[in-house]
């Protein structure tokens, strides 16, 4: 008997027409790694938060979910809670509690337990996540990444048989990203938890998965292994899927075409087993390189020995930082969580006001945000909607005299059309992020601050954001991003930096920087160094580089 089922299953939301999910049907067993991918509107979210019926959408719902055989709403509610858990995109939106013991108590005191059991449970997880040491801590101490491992603790501590992952990595760092999904699948192999997690950034997920579940327009258009998957969107050239393939398939696609599917490589061991075999004659052409830095120019945006801290008793999160931005750079800033990325985009965009040191716009000293020359996007997108339409917040945005034909041109270019008539907060985080991003380009600002800009953004709409943002670009405007998504930073800036404890550590060219990092780096570069290959950051350079 299957863990899970759905039969049918269709879902409309209240006042729309069209079904979000169109009989879907799928069976899970028990101990499957399941990940589900699909484009941002395709279903994902909503699925997952029918599994969930305590948060499940209001709405029409057709067709049935079972679990272990039986109708899932006759399922007892408390057995469903302990049962099935689900971990959110946002660590934030979880949290219940003030302090890490306090949140790691809190399932177990409403399903009754003793303080005796709670106690031998919370010691038990604490010792094999490592965050004893945390518990006496505040929530909101704790970087991104702690505070999602705690949430998984959280849950892992109802001993759950399904755990149901909605992009729990997109606000992680790449270290902390590599650290959950190994947490996870040990829990899915030690403890046999059934894993169904939704996710965009398949470099790191694909190998951990024994299924994959693709979505386009609310229905099933894939389930099998992850390699037949690749196969199949390669053979098939199906273009809008082929973003998702992690970079090392694609490498070995391209370079050996149609191969048997059993020797498609899926991780970096793999790509570099295959890479060694190969006899690489050297460049064909030298690759353009587009981060060089016009020096003669003024900087547009200039910050001199600044300090910063939120309050005197706190720690300083800027200190000693000076960074000069020249015009149509595209700078990209990673680093760990808690770094302080998100505190100097503020500081750049007037929000926040440093204790010491000058920062200037084309030379001119500024204290607060200069609207309409610098835009500022936050991390959470949800701080900039004051509207009850999508319509309404994009037609507000629009500076007046300016026509609505660029209106309409980013509602095209970002498939934001079915959307108008919806409320920002119901739609899909991916969406949330580009009608926030409509919203600022909408004012055509001369510098653009982007703080985790791909965030929820499926592969596909992220290569379409790339482009447009380069285009942008190259016509003047100038890009500071903050980001843990490295493949995305390596493909389109033109400088990289390293933020750690406080300050920039690194500036460099962005083939140079990616080229000297051992983790902050992509999976082309860990797949080529070292070899007697052309070493390469991106796969178009190894495409422009390389031949037999």
């Amino acid at each position: 008997m299957a863990l899970l089922e759905t039969e049918k299953l269709s879902f409309y939301y209240p006042g729309e027409k069209r079904r979000s999910l169109n009989e879907v049907s799928f069976s899970v067993e028990e101990g499957e790694f399941i990940v589900v991918c699909g484009s941002s509107g395709s279903g994902k979210s909503t699925l997952l938060r029918l599994l969930k019926r305590e948060i499940a959408p209001h709405g029409r719902q057709e067709g049935e979910i079972r679990y272990k055989g039986k109708n899932i709403d006759h399922v007892e509610p408390i057995q469903r809670a302990k049962e099935i858990g689900i971990l959110f995109q946002d660590p934030e939106n979880q949290i219940v509690m003030e302090q890490v013991l306090e949140e790691l108590a809190f399932g177990l005191e409403n399903i009754g337990l003793s303080t005796d059991q709670m106690r031998t449970k919370i010691a038990e997880m604490a010792h094999y996540f490592g965050i004893h040491p945390l518990m006496e801590e505040k929530i909101h101490h704790l970087s991104g990444g702690q505070k999602q491992i705690v949430n998984l603790a959280s849950i892992l501590l109802m001993e759950p048989s399904l755990l149901l992952l909605d992009e729990p990595t997109a606000q992680l760092d790449p270290v902390s990203t590599k650290d959950f999904f190994h947490m996870v699948k040990q829990m899915n192999e030690e403890f046999g938890i059934t894993v169904i997690m939704v996710e965009h950034h398949l470099e790191e997920a694909l190998p951990l998965a024994d299924r994959v579940i693709v979505m386009d327009n609310g229905t099933v258009i894939f389930d099998g292994t992850p390699k037949e998957m690749i196969q199949r969107t390669w053979e098939n050239q199906i273009q809008h899927m082929l973003p998702y393939l992690p970079s090392t398939s694609l490498l070995y696609l391209s370079y050996e075409g149609k191969k048997n599917v059993s020797e498609i490589p899926l991780t970096v061991k793999e790509g570099r087993r295959w890479a060694k075999s190969l006899n690489i004659v050297g460049p064909k052409i030298q690759p353009e390189d587009q981060s060089k830095i016009n020096e003669e120019d003024r900087p547009i945006l200039q910050l001199t020995n600044i300090h910063f801290q939120y309050e005197r008793t706190n720690p300083k999160i800027i200190q000693s930082l000076s960074l000069s931005i020249y015009p149509r750079e595209w700078l990209s800033i990673v680093g760990a969580n808690g770094t302080g990325k998100s505190t100097l985009l503020k500081i750049l965009a007037g929000i926040e006001r440093p204790q010491k040191g000058k920062r200037l716009y084309k030379g001119a000293p500024y204290q607060n945000p200069l609207v309409g020359e610098i835009g500022y996007l936050p991390q959470n997108p949800k701080l900039m909607f004051l509207h009850d339409t999508v319509r309404e917040e994009l037609e507000a945005c629009l500076p007046h005299g300016r026509g609505q034909d660029w209106l309409q041109e980013l509602i095209e270019i970002f498939e934001l059309k079915s959307l108008l008539n919806r409320h920002p907060y119901d739609v899909s985080g991916g969406e949330m992020q580009k009608i926030a991003l409509v919203s600022l380009l909408l004012s055509s600002p001369s510098i653009l601050l982007l703080d985790e800009p791909t965030k929820g953004l499926d592969p596909e709409i992220k290569e379409q954001l790339g482009d447009i943002l380069k285009e942008l670009q190259k016509k003047g405007l100038t890009l500071i991003m903050v980001t843990h998504d490295i493949e995305f930073a390596a493909k389109f800036s033109t400088r990289c930096a390293m933020m750690f404890h406080g300050e920039l550590t690194a500036i460099q060219n962005t083939r140079d920087f990616f080229r000297g990092n051992t983790f902050y780096t992509t999976s082309i570069n860990r797949v080529t160094r070292g070899l007697m290959i052309p070493e390469c950051v991106t796969l178009k350079e190894a495409m422009e580089k390389w031949t037999r």
